[in-house]
């Protein structure tokens, strides 16, 4: 069901990741031990003697790499800028915690890596780095560094750790998953009603900006006004008319932070439910054909008129009512794709748990989380 204005969750992943720095190992002298158990007792207590927790500006060690606080604080404050709401308390102390578990995560995988031989080059750095300044001249991409609070130099370092996570995964997980046949005929025979059709679907797509920016919503050109949302939402369209594609231009800019990672798609309407939508967008999308895209639809607030955003909505495909089988080619792929979906989802985190068990992780940040509630470690 298209909603009125799209709702927000939590970001993913932190705004920029940045490496800490290399953790210096101490190493003990060498002597001459006498040999025998004595000798084996005196070497224990020296190795115990060395492993010292690291001071308050470590937030979490990866196999002895070091995540530091002002890391975390860093992506903190990316993340809450220009919030009118900003956490306090517990709320904030969760926020910190999960930024840090997804930069304990991170770090995991360019272990892996590293040893995969799977680190993104400079060349596929440099190469995501020109896509993503494309749309903007160097001032305005400078502009938006600093207003993320971050340098070109860090910018780079996300950019290298999100291609070299991506390229383990694929590796490791993405590229092995495999959907068979069978997999997809057991799937109808046991959802077999879900594609019975009871009334005409709207399989829909949009491009949604808002004049309020949202902390949360990570795109290019985030607008801060209702000026800046008009010339945005008029951009997008005017790089529609000139061909470019849909969902690529979604994932980069529209601010729906529900639909804008997979391109802006909505999924299937029922008749019913587009009726009860707003009616701009019930309209636009009643006179589109499949494949057409709407004008600038304005989106307010039926109660105090107030502006919420401006959309503009793709009309993928119309469905008529009735029962769909099992050899239409766009059954058979709509189970596939929900199948690998959800099987990636799962090998994913399973992916994750496995080495996050074989590395040794030190999150010193949720430690004093327990001992300032008066629960020891």
């Amino acid at each position: 069901m298209i909603a009125t204005a799209p709702g927000f969750q939590a970001a993913k992943h932190p705004v920029g990741r940045f490496r800490g720095e290399d953790g210096l190992k101490m190493h003990l002298p060498v002597r001459q031990l006498a040999v025998g158990l004595f000798a084996l007792l005196v070497l224990a207590s020296l190795v115990g003697c060395s492993s010292t927790r690291p001071g308050d500006d470590v937030a979490a060690t990866v196999d002895g790499q070091k995540i530091y606080r002002a890391d975390v604080e860093k992506y903190y404050q990316n993340q809450t800028a220009g919030s009118d709401q900003q956490p306090v308390g517990e709320q904030a102390t969760s926020l910190r915690l999960s930024i840090l578990r997804e930069l304990i995560d991170n770090e995991i995988l360019m272990r892996r890596a590293a040893k995969l031989g799977l680190l993104a080059t400079d060349e596929e750095v440099e190469r995501k780095l020109n896509e993503i300044k494309s749309p903007y001249t160097t001032e305005q991409f400078e502009a938006r560094l600093k207003e993320k609070k971050i340098t070109a130099d860090d910018f780079k370092r996300d950019i290298r750790r999100s291609l070299t996570v991506d390229k383990v995964l694929n590796k490791e997980v993405t590229s092995k998953i495999n959907i068979s046949d069978k997999d997809i005929s057991d799937y109808y025979n046991q959802h077999k009603s879900e594609f019975n059709l009871i009334e005409p679907q709207y399989h829909l797509a949009q491009i949604f900006v808002t004049p309020t920016p949202n902390p949360q919503v990570h795109t290019q050109d985030k607008a801060q006004n209702e000026a800046d949302a008009r010339k945005k939402i008029q951009m997008i369209v005017n790089r529609l008319d000139s061909g470019d594609d849909f969902g690529t231009l979604a994932m980069n800019f529209s601010e729906d932070t529900e639909t804008s990672g997979s391109g802006g798609d909505l999924g299937f309407t029922p008749e019913s439910a587009l009726k009860n939508t707003d009616p701009a967008t019930r309209d636009a999308v009643s006179k589109l054909k499949p494949g057409q895209y709407s004008a600038i639809i304005t989106i307010v607030n039926p109660i105090t008129k107030q502006l919420i955003g401006f959309r503009v909505v793709k009309l993928i495909a119309k469905e008529p009512a009735g029962q769909r089988e099992l050899a239409d080619p766009r059954v058979q792929q709509a189970i596939r794709s929900q199948l690998r979906d959800r099987r990636e989802q799962l090998l994913k985190a399973a992916y994750y748990e496995v080495l996050r068990d074989q590395a040794k992780v030190e999150n010193y940040l949720a430690e004093k989380v327990l001992e300032t509630n008066g629960i020891p470690k």
